[in-house]
């Protein structure tokens, strides 16, 4: 499909159905996505017991839902580039690296985040 065409644009609902279908098999096939899985809902167990708020609830969801994003990202812009450069060239293990570092370094700022939001919940519930 051409940017800003009519023609052979899907609709709505099938739009809906690509993406779904991009979730599965990312979900499918990549290992850091079934990782992030496990630490979104490690997250969500831990504020159940901490008994957030709903100021704390969107910050955990809202960082969950980022890293996932960039997971998603990352896993689209290696597949790009193996599409691209299927032989190995610098550049291209570059490009893959950086992404990779992208998503790195916002799980740590998301970890800290989570240490602080369910953290403070926790020691105001229990102490």
């Amino acid at each position: 499909m051409i940017p800003g065409s009519r023609e052979n644009h899907p609709s709505f609902r099938k739009s809906f159905g690509f993406a779904f279908q991009g979730f599965r098999f990312a979900v499918l096939s990549e290992r850091n996505i079934k990782v992030m899985l496990a630490g979104f809902a490690l997250a969500v167990v831990l504020g159940l017991v901490a008994g957030l708020d709903a100021v704390r609830w969107a910050i955990v969801l809202l960082c969950c839902g980022v890293v996932l994003c960039a997971e998603l990202l990352n896993t689209a812009i290696e597949t790009v580039v193996d599409l691209v450069s299927p032989e190995y060239h610098p550049l291209a293990g570059r490009a893959k690296d950086i992404a990779a570092a992208a998503v790195w370094v916002l799980c740590v700022f998301v970890a800290l985040a989570g240490i602080l939001t369910i953290g403070s919940a926790l020691i105001d519930k229990f102490l």
